[in-house]
């Protein structure tokens, strides 16, 4: 028999009635107030923009500023009318801002409410400052060149008030991450200290080590800042923002709780770094030419594949830019959103309220695209349907889980796509893998130990058999094979790397194909196919790499087996 759970009724009853009143307040804000409608459950509040109206009139006059970009603030209004819009825009226009209004309903306001509170209780325990200025940044990112830089100007906080040590300290952590271009910042608690490592060029980093008293403060000013709870000791994601010109870098911040209190990492999202060409992610010339001409065509299915953190996104990021003109609509489904591009019309998945990458996709087709980028073919649903839109004349981009471009094909046939429709539907598989370049500055020749130079000699030959000629990817085959290490100085951070290159390699749907793909082909066959199609593979691309002294062996070698035939 089954026990009735009023607890469990009363909290669907509660949310049947939030959304009915999110519902009414959209409806009413387009009919009646003219105004746009926005629901802030799901948004971060800027701790800036609660400065621009105090608490006590935000409750009075029912409203909520909730983000702050440059000098436009964003306020949610309860009740609009025409004296509360020009009497807040006097306000605010007064403080040298620019408001855009939105109409949004009690839930979002007191969202937003809630903050004011959590923002008194921070300053009242002398946090600091909670405002993070560029320029700041900037005049402290001077003197940074390489992380001893950073423990050297964190050393020197200790003679600062208590008030202001935090905030100092904090601004020194981030100025430093983005002088010597770091993507991520871990702050890790340890039994007797905390530890500071930066990621660089995909590797972690020391920086420094600091009490735990240190870490406490700063896990409260970060919390704060990404618009966390403060008191609560569970996993929690949040974000902030730094206005740079016309540029907004984002900062995502994640804390997962650990034995010894919460380890934080801040993930620095700055668009400059995904601003690459295509010209630049180290695809050789003829697969270039081969993709270029590929992402142009009207319709078709392009996957890019190869595991978490090898540059899938950016580089479907810059098949967009190469191809977007305002002629064309182009629609992304992401999971999240991590840079904006313009002119293209970028959905985030949610997959709480049911929009999955097959609701995004399904969605998208509604929008009379001409390409859509799809952030992760994950089912067969996603797969079927990515399929369908590439045969309805849609230039389909995606990416897939596999170790290879060989891999591609079966994992479709295995997520139930049909082979016989796939056939005119897939156009190109691209893998990849991110290697560190040698620093230019102090890279040293070396002598190669026998067992690298068989392998390189293997390879190299491998690519003469295929007819492929040396001579077109800058190596003289009768010279003697150079291998370059890595030594380190000032300009990498002593690492004896700096940034990073792709290595890829790609296969067409070409007639070959196209005649053994019906017969779930294993990807030993495929690979033994495509052979004939001039692409080089991922190991061959990495041997060019490495004889053209751009990265060293070592680093090939951590990202794909060179001795794979």
């Amino acid at each position: 028999m089954a026990t009735f759970d009023e607890e469990k009724q009363n909290k669907q009853l509660d949310e049947i009635r939030k959304q009915e009143e999110e519902e009414l307040v959209a409806v009413l804000a387009e009919s009646k107030y003219k105004l746009p409608y926005i629901n802030l459950a799901q948004i971060g509040v800027d701790n800036e923009a609660l400065r621009a109206i105090s608490e006590k009139e935000a409750r009075d006059l029912k409203v909520a500023p909730f983000k702050l970009f440059g000098k436009n603030i964003f306020i949610g209004l309860r009740s609009p009318s025409d004296e509360l819009i020009s009497k807040l825009k006097d306000q605010i226009e007064r403080e040298g801002l620019v408001p855009t209004f939105y109409m949004v309903s009690l839930a979002s306001l007191e969202k937003v409410w809630a903050r004011y509170v959590e923002l008194s209780q921070a300053e009242s325990s002398k946090i600091g400052g909670l405002d993070i200025s560029i320029e700041v940044l900037k005049e402290i990112g001077k003197d940074i060149k390489t992380i001893k830089d950073i423990e050297k100007l964190v050393e020197e906080t200790k003679e600062i008030n208590p008030i202001h040590k935090i905030s100092r300290m904090f601004e020194i952590i981030l100025a430093g991450a983005i002088a010597i271009k770091a993507s991520d910042i871990h702050i890790e608690p340890e039994k007797e200290q905390a530890r500071l490592r930066f990621r660089l060029d995909g590797v972690l980093y020391d920086v420094m080590f600091f009490e735990n008293n240190i870490y406490h403060l700063l896990n409260s000013r970060i919390k704060l800042l990404s618009g966390m709870k403060l008191t609560s000791k569970t996993a929690q994601d949040g974000r902030f923002s730094i206005m740079e010109e016309n540029e907004e870098l984002s900062i995502r911040t994640s804390l997962i709780p650990g034995a010894y209190g919460e380890a934080i990492v801040m993930r620095i999202l700055d668009p400059k770094s995904i601003r690459v060409k295509l010209e630049d992610i180290g695809i050789e010339p003829y697969l270039f030419s081969v993709i270029a001409e590929e992402i142009k065509k009207p319709n078709g299915l392009i996957l890019v594949t190869g595991p978490t953190g090898s540059g899938k996104t950016t580089t479907l990021y810059a098949f967009l830019r190469k191809i977007y003109t305002p002629e064309i609509n182009i629609i992304t489904i992401e999971d999240p959103i991590e840079y904006h591009l313009e002119g293209i019309t970028q959905t985030q998945t949610n997959d709480e309220k049911g929009y999955t990458f097959l609701e995004g996709l399904r969605s998208a087709l509604r929008q009379d695209p001409d390409v859509i980028m799809v952030g992760e073919i994950r089912d067969s649903e996603t797969a079927k349907t990515a399929i369908e839109s590439a045969l309805t004349g849609h230039m389909v981009f995606s990416t897939l889980h596999t170790n290879n471009a060989a891999g591609v094909i079966p994992r479709l046939i295995d997520l139930d796509a049909n082979p016989k429709i796939m056939v005119s539907a897939l156009s190109l598989s691209i893998a990849q893998r991110l290697v560190r370049k040698l620093c230019p500055f102090c890279k040293k020749e070396k002598a190669g130990e026998e067992k690298e130079m068989a392998t390189m000699k293997l390879v190299m030959d491998s690519i003469k058999e295929e007819g492929k000629n040396l001579a077109n990817y800058n190596i003289n085959p009768d010279a003697a094979i150079k291998l370059f290490a890595p030594v380190g100085c000032d300009k990498c951070n002593m690492t004896g790397y700096s940034g990073r290159i792709g290595i890829f390699e790609a296969i067409k749907t070409d007639e070959a194909i196209e005649k053994i793909m019906p017969q779930n082909p294993s990807e030993r066959e495929i690979k033994k196919v495509a052979r004939a199609q001039g692409i080089l593979s991922m190991r061959q691309d990495g041997i060019v790499k490495i004889l053209n002294g751009i990265t060293s062996f070592e680093e090939v070698q951590s990202v794909v087996d060179l001795n794979e035939e």
